[in-house]
């Protein structure tokens, strides 16, 4: 009996211990193919036959319909450009130029990974969407509250995620994509 005991708890021990770093292994988002610029994140394996099994996973969990990196590459930010984390009680700047790519968008995903719902029919910003500065440049907020111009509403209390787009990216993304010029993302100010 004190053997199958024993045995029984190094089993159950192994199995706390397997899920548990599988779950922050996921949650991370870190693999071996990940790269970063400013507060960016990318995993160049998201959408290829070449993914690991944790890039896998996390595309089948949160919902990202991964289309193969020759046609898309995700950079995704969880954090302001000071390494804060992302809140609806704050407004943030988004600012920047042109992505890289034919065609691009940058959306705030709640912490479900899903659109965040809202009165304003609002979700995303986009190369034939965004309104630019006479000099071409762009200036974004996000904030939960009504913002004049270019304005992303996100959800009052509750942390939310970044992603950038780059559809059929330039060469010069597929050859550098940790060098690719993204937004910035700034703190205006906090509730």
């Amino acid at each position: 009996m004190r053997a199958f005991a024993y045995w029984a708890g190094i089993l159950v021990f192994g199995l706390v211990l397997g899920l548990g770093s599988a779950f922050l292994a996921l949650r991370s988002g870190n693999s071996g193919d990940s790269i970063s610029v400013g507060p960016w994140k990318a995993s160049l394996g998201a959408g290829s036959m070449d993914a690991d099994m944790y890039t896998r996973a996390r595309v089948a969990l949160f919902g990202l319909l991964a289309l193969d990196k020759k046609e898309t590459l995700y950079y995704t930010a969880s954090t302001d450009d000071a390494g804060a984390p992302l809140s609806g009680d704050c407004t943030y700047i988004v600012e920047g130029r042109d992505l890289a790519a034919r065609w691009w968008s940058v959306t705030p995903y709640g912490p479900d990974s899903y659109l965040l719902p809202n009165d304003a029919g609002i979700y995303s910003f986009s190369k034939t969407t965004v309104k630019r500065e006479a000099d071409g440049h762009y200036i974004v907020r996000v904030s939960a509250d009504r913002q004049d111009g270019n304005w992303l509403p996100v959800k009052r209390g509750e942390s939310f995620d970044m992603t950038a787009r780059f559809y059929n990216p330039d060469a010069s993304v597929y050859a550098a994509p940790a060098n690719a010029t993204l937004p910035s993302i700034v703190k205006e100010g906090c509730k």
